[in-house]
């Protein structure tokens, strides 16, 4: 990371973020779009708690923009909303450091990452304890960008599948974000390479998805526009 940009972490209830920014406007802009949109987000599935748990798209309401948003992401993938909180209240904080003048603005939530940069940004994958996990990773040359990654085996959140990791990439981390999910909940089985292309199939069948990566019991498939892979030190 140049020596110029300002790297922050910052956690609020199971929101946990890294930041990274040229400008500490731009720090404190991130902070306070994840703090609003957390709140309205909580408001909004208070009053409508379906949003909370239905594992299939919701119909989109029009405020707060958070909750849009991710209806909107979930419905391209045909997953719950909640498959793309992380992602969207990332791009939305990416967003808010862009209006307030950053050249470099990077949200990281929960490894759900949304970037803008006119620098290269690297990102290592991690996956769990498995020989590949935080050994390679991407540098992001093309922005605006969004990857994500859902994992079967090594996450809290909820997935049908098992695979080590299926990252995606899209021009939005809410749309990565949904869209992950949905490709991690279709690896599984005994047949890997069906696996793995049951996956690329159905990443790259929705629509704002541009590359998919799967890891899956030793197998590598990807398909689409993929950075460039790096070597990360462990």
């Amino acid at each position: 990371m140049p020596k110029n940009l300002i790297k922050e972490a910052f956690s609020q209830k199971e929101t946990q973020c890294t930041i990274i920014s040229d400008k500490q406007q731009g720090i404190a802009a991130a902070i306070e779009s994840i703090g609003c949109n957390r709140q309205e987000l909580e408001g909004f599935i208070k009053a409508n708690p379906k949003f909370l748990y239905t594992l299939k798209p919701y119909p989109m309401p029009e405020k707060p923009t958070v909750a849009k948003l991710m209806a909107q992401a979930a419905q391209a993938a045909s997953v719950g909303p909640m498959a793309a909180v992380a992602g969207v209240i990332a791009d939305l904080a990416v967003a808010e450091m862009i209006r307030v003048g950053c050249e470099v603005a990077v949200v990281e939530d929960g490894g759900e990452i949304s970037a803008s940069s006119n620098v290269p940004v690297d990102v290592a994958v991690a996956a769990g304890d498995e020989p590949l996990s935080r050994r390679f990773g991407f540098r992001l040359t093309e922005f605006p960008l969004g990857v994500a990654t859902s994992s079967g085996r090594f996450s809290h959140a909820l997935s049908f599948g098992d695979a080590e990791a299926a990252t995606v990439f899209c021009k939005k981390a809410g749309l990565a974000d949904a869209a992950a999910t949905a490709v991690g909940n279709v690896v599984k089985g005994v047949d890997t390479d069906t696996a793995v292309k049951a996956g690329i199939k159905r990443g790259m069948g929705i629509e704002g998805v541009e590359g998919v990566l799967i890891i899956y019991k030793g197998k590598v498939g990807l398909a689409g526009q993929i950075p460039e892979i790096i070597k990360v030190d462990a």
